[in-house]
């Protein structure tokens, strides 16, 4: 079972300037709870914009660079070589972007694990549009703007069908 995860706002920015551009603990707790003791596979500058592993979890990292280093990860030059390394280690594994990422992986996935942020922003970079006729929803939980999360946010789970 292959896992998208991404934090998508109603415009599908994912980012920008190789950052997320906003900041909800809800998503963030769901996020480590469902990927911890998993591998999760990332390109290059999803990585450094985290700038470290993710502890307790396999970091597969997908680069162009032949002679790319980051220690505590697996890095490899491809989706495929990312899906093989994953496969090896986890039946389940999750992919978490970027953009480039997302729209190659979207023809291997099983499941798109999302968070909807409801607000569009500024961003340079979107997530793939999700084609209905191959998506299914099967859940979801709205969550309402609090002191601690500024904006109103929906977990949302598609089945490939």
């Amino acid at each position: 079972m292959i896992t998208i995860m991404a934090a998508i706002a109603d415009n599908n920015a994912l980012g920008k300037d190789n950052q997320l551009i906003w900041y909800l603990p809800g998503d963030l707790k769901r996020f480590k709870r469902m990927t911890l003791n998993h591998a999760v596979i990332m390109g290059r500058k999803t990585f450094e914009s985290l700038g470290k592993p993710l502890p307790n979890r396999i970091n597969i990292i997908i680069t162009r660079d032949k002679n790319y280093k980051a220690e505590g990860c697996v890095i490899v030059n491809s989706l495929k070589e990312a899906l093989k390394a994953a496969k090896e280690e986890d039946e389940n594994p999750f992919i978490l972007g970027g953009a480039e990422i997302y729209k190659q992986a979207m023809p291997f996935a099983d499941k798109l694990d999302l968070t909807f942020v409801h607000h569009k922003f500024d961003a340079d970079v979107f997530f793939p549009e999700i084609d209905k006729t191959i998506w299914k929803e099967r859940s979801r939980e709205d969550f309402k703007a609090d002191e601690k999360n500024k904006y109103d946010y929906s977990f949302v789970t598609f089945q490939r069908l």
